[in-house]
Formats: C-alpha cells, structure tokens, sequence
C-alpha cells in the first residue's frame, strides 16, 4: 500500500496498518511505542480515547492531538458519519459461516471450519476434538490444529490481556475468528459478592466493547455474532420471567454482557441425545428453535445422522 493512501471499498480486508500515519508526520518511534501497547492498526488508534495515548510514555497533548489527526486522514469515514448505502457496501465485505449451534462443542467446531485463535478461560479446549472435527469436514487434522492459536487466561487481567495480544495477529489476517469460553468464568471468581459487583461489570463492560471493536476493525468471521462468547447460567427461582428461563436459570453477566451481545442463543438439552437451541435476542433473526446433536465429528442435525 503505497503511503499516504486510503484503502476503498474496494480492497478486501480494509485494514490500515499503523505504519502508514508516518506519512502524516508521526515519526517512526512514536509508531513503535503504539505497537508496544498494542495499537497496530488506524482503526485501533481511532478507537483509543487521548486519555489512554497519554499514558503512554513521552506523549503529551499536542503529540496525541497530532497523532489522532493523522489516523483521521487516514480513514476519513472512521471518523464521520456516512450514509446507509455506503454502509451496505461495508457489510457485504462481512465473511459469514453457517453453524448448528452448541457450547463448547460449537466452539470446537467453529475452531475446525474457520481456524482461529480462541481464549479459554474453563479448561475444556481438547485437540484431540480438534482433529476428530476435521477429519468430518476433510481438513488435515495436524494442519487445524496448527492454524489454531489457544491460550488459558487464569484471570480476568489475563483475560483481557491476551485479548489486546491479539490485535497483531488479527492485522496481518492470521486469524478470522476469535473464540472466548467462556466469557464469565474468571470474572465471576475474581469479584465476589455484590460489594464487588459494580467494579466486575464496569471491567466486563471494557472487555466486550474493546471485543466488539476488535471484531468490526478486523472483519472477523460472523456467525452471527461478530465474535463467540459462551457464557454460563445462574439458578435464581425468584427471577422474573423477562430474565430467566420457565425452570428459574438465567444467564450470568447481567445487563452489560446481554447488551453487547448481537445475538443470544439459549442451549437445553432436548429428547434423547438431542439439544435445543433457541434464538432469544437477535436485530435480524426472528424468535426460534433448532435442534442438534453432539457427535464424533462435532454438532450436526439430527436427520444428517
């Protein structure tokens, strides 16, 4: 990409990597000191507030000023408002996969049919399911689990580290599909009880935004979330039915983690081997229910079986 330049609707991954802001006067030691706290491309600049760039060592009002400037230039559209039609073109560059739909096991077969890098926060990633999936899907099974970046956070700063370590993989289109399983886990073990609960949700509330943002800034796969968060459920018989579920569970996050969800899917199990998934909240899926099953090769339809 030749410098200076403004990547259109028609490049493919419409990624503006954070080198190219030199050619708007940034010097090559502020770049540096950018990547070092994870900021690798104009889009995660833009995205950065300038009291986050002045904690970074050297930089004061004036060079944060100037630097925010020149991600503006970059990428005029990031900034400003555009219309529907153009924003229609942006979404068609959006890649989609089909899926059952499931857990853990969903994870596992999403790892299988898109290869992607994937958070796990419970323990419960197993290669071995890896390459029992692909050899359903006839991928090389030593090959998916190559193309597959894993990691174990151990608590919730980790978590959100690892999430941020990620931002230059995804620049130079390694991956295309995060994973996190699951979501709650350590957040609900690092903050207990409710005297912690405002300061859990308000660092949950950081960690889906800068999830949301990374998934919009590099294209990843939709599924129909723009990344896959599991999450996990709470007993709590005198919830109100907007809430929980007929049997009294509801999942755990609270408001901040159903609010940054695109779409919701409810798992139960169903009759015999069978599992239910339901639709409960989506912008562009109506309410519905889809049955599954859990098998060698990962989740399938009952009647492919």
């Amino acid at each position: 990409m030749a410098n200076g330049s403004i990547v259109g609707d028609d490049d493919e991954n419409s990624i503006i990597e954070i080198d190219e802001i030199q050619a708007h006067g940034v010097g090559a030691t502020d770049i540096a000191k950018l990547k070092s706290h994870n900021i690798h491309t104009v889009a995660s600049l833009l995205a950065c507030t300038s009291r986050r760039l002045l904690r970074i060592k050297g930089f004061s009002d004036t060079k944060v000023e100037k630097i925010k400037e020149a991600a503006k230039k970059m990428a005029p559209s990031a900034s400003g408002f555009i219309t529907a039609a153009e924003l229609g073109q942006v979404r068609k560059r959006c890649i989609r996969i089909s899926t059952g739909c499931g857990k853990t096991q969903l994870a596992h077969t999403l790892a299988v049919t898109a290869q992607l890098p994937r958070v796990n926060t419970e323990g419960t990633f197993r290669p071995e399911r890896i390459m029992e999936i692909a050899e359903r899907f006839g991928v090389d099974p030593d090959q998916a689990c190559e193309n597959i970046a894993y990691a174990r956070a151990q608590n919730s700063e980790m978590q959100m580290e690892l999430l941020d370590g990620l931002a230059a993989s995804f620049a130079t289109n390694e991956y295309r599909l995060l994973v996190i399983d699951s979501i709650m886990s350590l957040f609900r073990t690092d903050y207990i009880g409710r005297g912690e609960l405002s300061e859990r949700q308000q660092v949950l509330g950081q960690f889906l935004r800068r999830a949301a943002q990374m998934a919009e800034e590099f294209n990843l796969v939709r599924s129909p979330p723009d990344d896959l968060q599991t999450n996990q459920v709470q007993s709590d018989p005198g919830a109100s039915a907007l809430f929980a579920s007929a049997d009294g569970r509801k999942p755990v996050g609270g408001h901040i983690l159903a609010h940054a969800s695109t779409t919701r899917l409810l798992l139960r199990k169903g009759r015999g081997e069978e599992r239910v998934a339901k639709i409960v909240d989506s912008p562009d899926c109506p309410e519905r229910e889809a049955t599954y099953i859990i098998t060698t090769g990962g989740i399938n339809d009952p009647e492919k079986v």
